[in-house]
């Protein structure tokens, strides 16, 4: 039994340098990873950063020259019938989003499903004004109803709504 407890003297304290030495070596490990893995996640910041940034600003941009307003001053043309001008609307609106479509890869998923939102409204309004006007007819009534439609919506524009957006997440960046 003697012998027993002499090996106890010894294992014990043994056991107990070995559970601290284990103990503190994991901790500092856990901490060296940490460290790493914050200095990765800050290099990958200082690339992704500004490709994000330009990514909200091209979707700003999208925004505003997608907008109904925007696109009339670009695209009307003499002498357009309203089915002629609904075309060119719907087709310079889808264009400006194709164009963009991989923006949505440094946007957040909820950015971009109110980005895409917008556009279906945008379009949306469009078809909506239209319906009823004679395609053959001077485009000036399309351009009336659209912006008597503009006018009645005011602040819930869905491209303006879209732009508020983009400004928010752009702005949590920082």
């Amino acid at each position: 039994m003697e012998t027993f407890f002499e090996i106890l003297k010894f294992t014990i304290p043994g056991l107990v340098v070995f559970a601290t030495a284990y103990f503190l070596l994991k901790m500092f490990l856990e901490d060296r990873q940490t460290m790493h893995q914050q200095q990765l996640r800050s290099e990958s910041l200082k690339i992704t950063l500004p490709i994000r940034l330009q990514a909200y600003e091209r979707l700003t941009l999208l925004c505003e020259r997608a907008s109904i307003q925007n696109t009339l001053l670009r695209i009307r043309m003499p002498e357009m019938t309203v089915a002629s001008l609904r075309g060119a609307l719907l087709l310079a609106i889808s264009q400006e989003f194709e164009h963009n479509t991989s923006q949505q890869v440094y946007v957040s998923n909820t950015l971009w499903q109110i980005i895409s939102i917008a556009r279906d409204e945008t379009l949306g309004i469009i078809a909506q004004a239209s319906d009823g006007l004679d395609p053959q007819d001077v485009d000036d009534r399309l351009v009336e109803k659209l912006l008597y439609v503009i006018d009645l919506q005011g602040n819930t524009d869905p491209l303006h709504q879209a732009l508020i957006a983009i400004r928010k997440e752009a702005g949590q960046l920082f």
